[in-house]
């Protein structure tokens, strides 16, 4: 954020940029996958069904906040809600790093939880609108079930499950080893997005600055919550509450810019990308684990 401040000519390669994307979110899925390989099928159903709910429920509440506080029309309402009803999957590598920091225990089947969450949100949000044709609404949700985040991720599970870590073992060098390395340079590029849009807050408006900020704490409290009540670990809760809290700026636009073609990017972009992802990195994931260890701790 400092290089983009003082106007540095610090840049990352889009094509960098796309390979690290690739590379991280196929790692992730990998190592998910071994972790599910070694999970009982019975720990997946309650945090699985928490996911479905909450994808549900979060881009409902959302809407609502939007239309009535932010005083949103219903297209962009619904636009917006459309992407804190889904997942980024960029926060979550973060919040996975975070905890692994804390020394917290957590949950291998978490990258499962990630790509169960990224779609339900997203169909609620074009619903909630009312106005989408049949046909874009199709054609959005092709696209975000096929696209690359969810794709490879899902991918990464199945042949992480599949072969086990035994197998898995003999690509460690490249996916596994190198993997926080990788992660450095993507978060790099990430806060220089971040610094960029920091600017669009001028326009967004006081109103929807705070809703920003307020659904990944209002959201992120309640699932980590009901993460600790279904009996996830105190680091898995942290993250599965960071992951409901977080807003999507990759999966959700490319759906939205299809279905309502009418929504205002400079209102759901600068919100989910301006203003909480920059929130959620620097303050949800910190309160997140501070309220997984409270309650993990008084729940025992």
């Amino acid at each position: 954020m400092v290089a983009r401040w003082v106007r540095s000519d610090l840049e990352i390669p889009s094509a960098l940029y796309q390979g690290m994307s690739i590379y991280l979110l196929f790692a992730i899925g990998l190592k998910g996958g071994v972790s599910l390989s070694q999970t009982p099928a019975a720990e997946l159903i309650a945090p699985s069904i928490l996911t479905l709910v909450l994808g549900t429920l979060t881009p409902i509440s959302a809407f609502y906040l939007l239309k009535s506080f932010g005083r949103l029309n219903r297209i962009d309402a619904a636009a917006t809600a459309a992407h804190y009803g889904s997942v980024s999957a960029v926060t979550f590598i973060a919040a996975l790093e975070a905890v692994k920091i804390a020394g917290l225990p957590s949950n291998g089947y978490l990258p499962a939880l990630l790509a169960v969450l990224e779609v339900p949100g997203i169909i609620i949000g074009l619903l909630l609108a009312r106005q989408s044709k049949a046909g874009g609404l199709k054609t959005a949700l092709h696209e975000v079930i096929t696209g690359k985040s969810i794709f490879l991720m899902i991918g990464g599970l199945i042949i992480g499950a599949v072969c086990g870590a035994s197998k898995v073992e003999t690509v460690a060098p490249f996916f596994i080893t190198p993997f926080k390395g990788v992660l450095c340079l993507f978060l790099l590029e990430l806060g220089m997005v971040a610094a960029g849009r920091i600017r669009d807050l001028k326009s967004a408006g006081w109103r929807l600055v705070i809703l920003g900020c307020f659904l990944p704490l209002f959201h992120g409290a309640i699932a980590t919550a009901c993460a600790v009540w279904v009996g996830m670990a105190p680091g898995g809760a942290a993250v599965f509450g960071t992951m409901v809290g977080s807003a999507s700026y990759i999966a959700a636009p490319a759906a939205v810019r299809i279905a309502l073609p009418q929504a205002s990017p400079g209102i759901y972009l600068t919100m989910s990308l301006g203003v909480t992802f920059p929130f959620n990195l620097a303050i949800g994931i910190p309160v997140m684990l501070e309220l997984a260890k409270y309650l993990t701790h008084h729940s025992t």
